[in-house]
């Protein structure tokens, strides 16, 4: 029986032994040798001793990587970018272009402490999130049964675990009721692992008599010591030696996307550039370092510093608004779900069940029913009614207290699971004997009876159609031996009900006629009674476009399931697995999917939703599985956190559009201008000036106000449709770039230097204020009201344009001073410029939306847009017209 192991450890004891104990060797050893060995009882640490031991042992956490700044410094010069920027700089040294090699180098600068800080700021911003997503577990101490923060565990505490939890240490397990835990996490095996309070034998390799920090408890429960925590743990090493890398969102897919289409572009501009100057008209240098800078100008350098400044902003405000984002990318998904799936309770309904009677078969009052209910359950004679486990035995438990009600002796339970939606327990009747008793949902309870009185059927429609929670009580006499098994579930007599009062929520109607508003359909995915569901539907005035019930979906294939699903409100009696082909189901169809849920059952579905979101007095398992948590299970704080990813997302296409069609245009005019000038349009080094003062001024973009047309509907990366749109405005600003040539050329009669300083101008001025006309969908643009901030920068940007050639530092850029004649011809142009981008726009809207122009919200007011959507969508003339 492994004596020598327990030698060793008994020889290894002393004070403060316990922080030394080895799992593989107490799970060989009997529970009370383990016991001895973590200097601890059957019924728990002290408080006094657990705070002594948690200064010994340390949090009960495993710390990531944590916010490093280093490596955050070095992960901006992955650019692929900045190695085209760094090369550019060498060359342009190489050859004694000191300018040029200067402003490379101050991109380079720029980008990288750009990148750096918010970078930096985005990863302390989630730490501080994600500090604010607590994990509890019912522990023992001090003799009674308390919930405790997972953090504050140490070896020797004495921890229950039921179907759901996540196991919160290394645990040696001394009380086992059908335990079964999926260790996925770590062997990666799908099929759970059988656990057992017995010793395991010396040969043994799986542990058994073990469960391990990180997996979930599938099925059973038990009571078992805490071993080892933090980094002692299993999961603990292998955390330390791995890092894994989140899945990609679809937003990280779209910016993937928009990449590759930038790199085509510019790899074929930039070749055809380098190839026609070189061979016709300049230098190979030159001509390299013309098409290396028409490179860099074509490409949006500081999208990674835009895209990051617009989540962690965007993360900072869903936090104000009690939401907490567990990864920055899952806010542009957020706001882009166009389903939702939710559960009733908590969501559409209080939450707070309580227990409203318990009654026979007639419907009439039975203290009896309630007393079977009560035995055959997780509830204790002691402790906080919180550690009964779930919600309908933590109400039971209430209600106990209050009624003074003590709990029959358990001989045995099976506990409650997910397939037979029951629980049995086996209890002692003092002189009168042995009751074997199952509780559960009705329908399953029902399939175990062979006696069932007339009227039950008709007690139990009448609870249903009162939108009441109802647990069905049946028992039978026991003669066999103190085990139980589900093949016992058989032969029983129906006792009754147990009920259970959970009413809607105030403002559930008004949450569900603004998420409509905003263009996401709610569905409702239950294990509870499809007759519940529809009377609370019907009691929040909600219209409900059918139901289906888990069984039926059980006979569906996935196409008929996908076909179902968009003329299904309600899925009622669903299981987990159900749940995920939902998800599943409606991902197929193109769709964005969101799943909220709170339970050990919606953590598959969560894992497989688009964005998974969760609450945080959600099962940990649920809270691990989302990206989203929200602080209550409000949908009127998802539709909050839903505009506010909305707005993100706005603000990063915007960056994205004007950058890009910007850009191109310039880029296209320099190429082509090259081709019949006798010099170069532009020296490199005011190219890549030119951008860089003009993604400096838009480096305010995340603080923009957003038309309100884009908070009321999802939008989605489209690559056609940024095409488009590049295409259509790019050439516009080639259009008066050719008109400055002959401007320049045959009006100022300019050489080279006149030249470019009036085309370095005219361009900056152009791309720069052109900002306000592409950054709504509105016409006239004016009547679209910029960020204060949007608005200060761009003037900065203008003002250095102008008063650039005129500086001390201009004939060191290759600037001289511009005739004011030109000013006067460059607002004519600008004007134009403005009026035909307007034009455009106009044409281009009506096709490529088939819409009118929306209206304007700035972010400071979003809080009053959303409060009269909701006036709006609750007011009693309202109701329906959405």
């Amino acid at each position: 029986m492994g004596a020598t192991r327990a030698a060793r450890v008994t020889a290894s004891s002393g004070v403060d032994s316990w922080s030394r104990v080895d799992l593989a060797e107490v799970a060989h050893l009997p529970v009370h040798s383990v016991l001895q060995q973590l200097a601890t009882a059957d019924s728990g640490l002290s408080t006094p001793e657990a705070q002594r031991r948690s200064l010994i042992s340390g949090p009960n956490a495993l710390y990531g990587r944590g916010v490093r700044p280093i490596a955050t410094l070095l992960r901006q010069f992955k650019n692929p970018l900045l190695v085209l920027l760094g090369a550019t700089a060498v060359v342009s040294i190489a050859v004694g272009e000191r300018t040029d090699s200067g402003i490379i180098l101050a991109i380079v600068g720029l980008s990288v402490v750009l990148g750096f800080i918010n970078e930096y700021r985005s990863e302390r911003a989630i730490e501080d999130l994600h500090s604010r997503v607590r994990h509890t577990v019912t522990a023992l101490r001090d003799g009674n049964a308390k919930r405790v923060d997972v953090a504050a565990l140490v070896p020797g505490d004495v921890v229950r675990l039921q179907i759901g939890d996540v196991v919160p240490a290394d645990v040696r397990i001394i009380e086992s009721n059908g335990l079964e835990c999926d260790e996925s996490v770590l062997t990666g095996e799908s099929l759970p692992s059988e656990k057992s309070s017995d010793p395991d034998s010396d040969s043994a390799t799986e542990l058994r008599s073990c469960a391990f920090m990180g997996t979930v408890v599938r099925n059973g429960s038990t009571t078992a010591i805490v071993v080892a925590t933090g980094g002692r743990t299993s999961l603990g090493a292998i955390a330390h030696r791995l890092d894994v890398e989140p899945p990609v969102t679809a937003f990280q897919r779209g910016l993937k996307d928009f990449s590759t289409l930038l790199i085509r572009i510019t790899a074929i501009l930039t070749i055809s550039i380098f190839a026609l100057n070189a061979l016709f008209r300049h230098a190979w240098i030159e001509s390299l370092l013309f098409s290396l800078a028409v490179a860099v100008g074509l490409t949006p350098q500081l999208l990674p510093a835009i895209v990051t400044v617009c989540l962690s902003t965007g993360a900072r405000r869903m936090a104000q608004r009690s939401v907490i984002v567990k990864r920055l990318v899952a806010i542009e998904d957020f706001g882009n779900v166009e389903v939702l799936f939710t559960d009733k309770t908590g969501t559409l309904t209080l939450g707070q069940l309580d227990f409203a009677a318990a009654v026979d078969c007639d419907g009439a009052p039975s203290d009896k029913v309630f007393v079977l209910g009560l035995s055959c359950s997780t509830v204790t004679d002691q402790g906080d009614p919180a550690a009964a486990g779930n919600p309908l035995d933590a109400a039971l438990a209430t209600a106990a207290k209050r009624i003074s009600t003590s709990v029959r002796e358990r001989l045995a339970v099976l506990p409650f699971d997910y397939v037979r939606r029951r629980m049995s327990a086996l209890l002692r009747d003092g002189s009168q004997g042995r009751t074997f008793v199952v509780k559960g949902a009705p329908e399953s309870v029902l399939e175990c009876c062979t006696d069932v009185p007339p009227a039950f059927q008709q007690t139990l429609e009448a609870q249903f159609a009162a939108g009441k929670r109802v647990v069905a009580v049946a028992a039978r006499p026991w003669t066999g031996e103190n085990t139980i098994r589900p093949s016992d579930e058989t032969g029983l007599q129906m006792a009754g009900l147990l009920i259970f009062s959970d009413p809607p929520k105030p403002d559930a109607a008004a949450s569900l006629r603004l998420l409509h508003s905003l263009g996401v359909e709610v569905k409702i995915a239950t294990g509870d009674n499809e007759r519940v569901a529809q009377t609370v539907c019907t009691q929040l005035g909600v219209p409900f476009a059918g139901t289906i019930t888990g069984a039926e979906i059980e006979k569906m294939d996935d196409h008929e399931l996908r076909d179902a699903i968009g003329r299904t409100t309600i899925f009622a009696r669903v299981n987990p697995e159900q749940k995920s082909r939902l998800i599943k189901a409606a991902r197929a169809g193109g769709t964005e999917v969101g799943f909220l849920g709170d339970g050990v059952n919606d953590a598959v579905a969560l894992h497989d939703a688009d964005v998974g979101i969760s609450v945080e007095s959600a099962s940990d398992v649920a809270k691990d599985a989302a990206d989203i948590v929200l602080v209550n299970k409000e949908l009127r704080i998802l539709a909050d956190g839903i505009i506010e990813g909305r707005r993100v997302f706005a603000n990063t296409i915007k960056y994205v559009l004007m950058g890009t069609s910007s850009n191109f245009g310039n880029m296209f005019s320099a190429a082509g201008a090259s081709l019949f000038l006798p010099f170069l349009p532009m020296l490199p080094s005011q190219i890549l000036l030119n951008n860089l003062l003009y993604d400096a001024g838009e480096m305010t973009i995340p603080t923009d106000n957003v038309d309100l047309q884009l908070l009321r509907r999802p939008a989605h990366w489209d690559m056609r449709f940024i095409n488009r749109f590049m295409l259509l405005f790019g050439p516009i600003s080639s259009i008066f770039d050719f008109m400055t040539f002959g401007v320049m050329l045959w009006l100022f009669h300019a050489g080279e230097t006149l030249f470019r300083t009036g085309w370095f101008v005219e361009s900056l001025l152009t791309q720069s204020l052109v900002i306000f006309a592409i950054r709504t969908q509105r016409v006239p643009a004016f009547k679209s009201k910029p960020s204060t901030a949007l608005a200060l920068t761009t003037i900065a940007c203008v003002t250095v344009a102008i008063a650039l050639p005129f500086s001390p530092v201009g004939p060191a850029l290759g600037f001289t001073a511009l005739p004011v004649g030109f000013f006067v011809v460059l607002l004519l142009m600008i004007a134009m410029y403005m009026g035909m981008v307007e034009s455009a726009k106009v044409f281009f809207y009506r096709h490529a939306l088939g819409d009118r122009p929306p209206q304007i919200v700035s972010p400071r007011k979003m809080r009053r847009v959303v409060g009269r959507f909701r006036a709006r969508h609750t007011s009693p003339s309202s109701k329906g017209a959405s």
